[in-house]
């Protein structure tokens, strides 16, 4: 039998955090007159009680936790952190049944940014800010993890980055806990930069807060049912695109440009594909509105940059209704939401190195073809790509398409028509947002769907923020031998 007793412990260090985060929302009630702040006061003192207990029972177990262990963690760490920050949700004015209060809170720290909740604008500034919390406390948690476990774990390909961030980390800080530190800082810094920006364009103090941190953990929260469209600003359009981009670039890579070496970033393999992808994407699809749809070149930059950015990265904002545009752009952004930004950053998705890595070996095969006698290997970051990260992104791409078209089948079962499963599927297993029709598009809600379509939608969730075989290697009889 697996100790449980080392996961319990971290556990409970985990839920410590999400207990005193609890009581900012409070203090938000509180200061604006809000007679809801006690839910949150008893929700975090519940949430408080159970952390410190299981810390308490369980810190003489402290140690080196095994692979198997270091996978059981991960997945009930994000599976038990979700029931304990739905809390709020329950006993609200929202009154929210606990599946959707789940729903929400794990679309929240996967940074999803599926939403069950409609009147946003005349919502609890404590919920409209504890959401928003949530999702930036889930974009350093994915940081921290894709650095520290999953290259341990060999999850689908991550290994590649064993090398590359234990080097890089050696350069910058001995210890791989100061490494998450630094990032940490670095993460505050840049979430206030972007807080600045917004309050210079014209949001408030509150509206400012919450879009800074749901833009730099590209989660896509809003204070509006209309999202970013509701400012409807160039300049706040602007400074979304700017942090979401920054937000979608490895974190590890930023303390390389503030410790003196800029050029690391540009020098990245990732960096340059991701940026000439969003490149592309953007001026195919402000050209294609410019021609079809009579848009101004200057309109049709500005839409098309937001949204094709937001949803490549898996943020989920909008600033217009972009289902609406026509057939070719509901497949433009059914395709993009699966790609996902940079290994090591907040986003979700395939992850573009992946892809780099696919063509890479394709790339190399069909040299081979030409020139049967030479030797030929597939380089990522000018090294080598060894054999098994190139087999670990086959099965990760084979299991993603697998898993996708399993959660979409069972999504119809569930009753939902062809383009509500097909893109709710896609959207909670690249953790995107919005899906696409009229229920769950850019104006629409997760609200009017039935509760098992929504718990179907929450693993899709996990599934996809844990880079699916981290939970599904618990489901393997081999797993569990010893």
């Amino acid at each position: 039998m697996i100790d449980l007793r080392p996961i319990l412990l971290v556990i409970g260090l985990l839920l410590i955090p999400l207990g005193l985060g609890m009581l900012a929302p409070a203090l938000v009630d509180l200061s604006m007159g809000h007679h809801e702040w006690p839910v949150f006061v008893t929700a975090s003192a519940l949430t408080l009680f159970v952390g410190a207990g299981l810390y308490l029972s369980n810190r003489g177990a402290g140690g080196e936790l095994s692979i198997k262990q270091a996978f059981v963690l991960t997945v009930l760490v994000w599976v038990i952190l979700p029931g304990f920050a739905s809390l709020p949700f329950i006993f609200t004015q929202l009154d929210l049944s606990f599946t959707d209060a789940y729903f929400e809170a794990m679309s929240g720290l996967t940074t999803t940014g599926s939403t069950v909740i409609s009147g946003l604008d005349t919502a609890p500034p404590g919920i409209l800010i504890w959401r928003a919390i949530l999702q930036w406390l889930g974009g350093i948690g994915i940081i921290v993890m894709a650095i520290a476990v999953l290259p341990m774990l060999k999850i689908g390909g991550m290994q590649l980055f064993r090398m590359e961030s234990s080097d890089a980390s050696e350069k910058i800080l001995p210890r791989a806990t100061q490494i998450s530190g630094a990032i940490a800082v670095l993460y505050l810094t840049l979430s206030i930069l972007c807080f600045l920006a917004l309050v210079f364009a014209g949001m408030t103090t509150f509206e400012a807060t919450a879009h800074a941190m749901t833009t730099i953990a590209t989660g896509g929260f809003s204070t509006s049912d209309q999202s970013i469209g509701h400012f409807d600003s160039a300049l706040i359009d602007g400074i979304g695109v700017l942090f979401m981009i920054i937000g979608s670039l490895p974190f590890v890579l930023y303390l390389q440009v503030v410790r003196g070496r800029p050029m690391k970033l540009w020098q990245d393999d990732q960096v340059r594909f991701f940026l000439a992808l969003v490149f592309l994407l953007v001026m195919f699809l402000a050209l294609w509105l410019v021609f079809e749809k009579d848009y101004s070149l200057a309109q049709a930059l500005r839409y098309s940059s937001f949204n094709t950015v937001s949803i490549l990265t898996g943020t989920g904002f909008s600033t217009i209704a972009f289902d609406a545009w026509g057939s070719l752009a509901l497949v433009f952004f059914f395709v993009i939401m699966f790609i996902g930004g940079c290994a090591g950053s907040t986003t979700c998705g395939i992850k573009v190195f992946r892809f780099q890595v696919l063509f890479a070996g394709v790339a190399t095969q069909m040299k081979k073809l030409s020139q049967p006698h030479a030797v030929f290997k597939p380089q990522f970051n000018r090294r080598p790509i060894p054999e098994t990260v190139t087999d670990s992104v086959m099965g990760f791409l084979f299991l993603f398409a697998v898993s996708f078209v399993v959660l979409a089948a069972a999504l119809a079962l569930t009753g939902l028509d062809f383009l509500t499963a097909l893109s709710g599927a896609a959207t909670s297993i690249a953790n995107v947002g919005p899906g696409l029709g009229d229920v769950i598009g850019p104006s629409g809600t997760f609200g009017p769907l039935p509760d098992t379509a929504k718990w179907i939608l929450a693993f899709g969730m996990l599934l996809g923020r844990l880079e699916l075989l981290t939970v599904l290697v618990l489901f393997t009889p081999s797993f569990w031998r010893a």
